[in-house]
């Protein structure tokens, strides 16, 4: 299998996971909301513990290369700080109502739920919701795919984050689609469709900057890289489990996410 095969198929993999939470929203009761409060404190741990011990630290390596000692580590920094400014500007883009991570939050609670199958307005909710993820999913897509190619245990990781990050974003597009059309098929689709996102957004990435691949361009990316997912964890999955669940189990998923990462990279390593 080369490294373009395995990275696209970890992509493909992380991506289609939205349709597991398609099944989760179909079968689970309110019980499960403890399991996804654990789960997506697990997945900020990933991130963080990737982004800022592995992919930052090998960025900075990586620009010494081209640009020496002191601009190396100036441009590490700023392409990280960017990538934070990329994300926040996607997420201040979409409005609150239609951002999956808050819509989550409201069709979790029945009142809510019920008053939302009321509303014409649902299914155009559902779209905007799946378009909002794509958004979303498109620069983690990329993320995954480049990150396999340069080391594929940190690909792994990285996989395996945003496979868990994508879970309950499936349920966020999936249940506002089913209250609207009744229909399970329609509201699978839909989630399942919203994950296509990363690997097209990989193959895409991959197609226009593979000519300028090189020791300056993957160091800019996987600093860019890690300011995104650390934006992630801390914008979005924290604040989530802590919302979906217990404080506790929050922080017990995110040290857990750490030490099995920790543990991963240095198997491998």
């Amino acid at each position: 299998m080369t490294p373009a095969t395995l990275a696209f198929m970890l992509t493909f993999l992380a991506g289609i996971s939205t349709g597991i939470g398609s099944f989760i929203a179909f079968l689970s009761k309110q019980q499960n909301i403890r399991f996804l409060s654990t789960a997506l404190g697990f997945s900020a741990g990933v991130m963080i513990y990737v982004s800022l011990v592995e992919l930052l630290p090998e960025s900075k390596e990586l620009l010494l290369i081209p640009f020496g000692t002191g601009m190396g580590v100036w441009i590490a920094l700023l392409s990280f700080f960017g990538g934070i400014a990329f994300i926040a500007l996607i997420d201040f883009l979409v409005p609150n109502d239609e951002n999956p991570h808050h819509l989550y939050h409201q069709i979790e609670d029945e009142k809510t739920a019920q008053a939302l199958r009321r509303s014409k307005r649902l299914y155009k909710v559902g779209f905007m919701t799946a378009l909002a993820i794509t958004i979303h999913n498109f620069p983690e897509g990329f993320a995954t795919f480049i990150s396999t190619l340069q080391n594929p245990s940190v690909g792994f990781s990285i996989a395996l984050a945003i496979a868990i990050h994508n879970i309950p974003e499936g349920i966020a597009v999936s249940v506002p689609i089913y209250f609207a059309t009744q229909s399970k098929k329609k509201a699978f689709w839909f989630s399942f469709a919203s994950g296509l996102s990363e690997p097209f957004g990989a193959l895409l990435g991959y197609f226009l900057l593979s000519p300028f691949l090189g020791d300056a361009l993957l160091g800019i990316v996987f600093a860019f890289v890690a300011g995104i997912m650390v934006f992630i964890a801390l914008d979005e999955l924290l604040p989530a489990a802590r919302d979906y669940g217990e404080h506790a189990l929050s922080i017990y998923g995110l040290i857990a996410g750490m030490l099995l990462i920790a543990v991963t990279l240095a198997l491998f390593s």
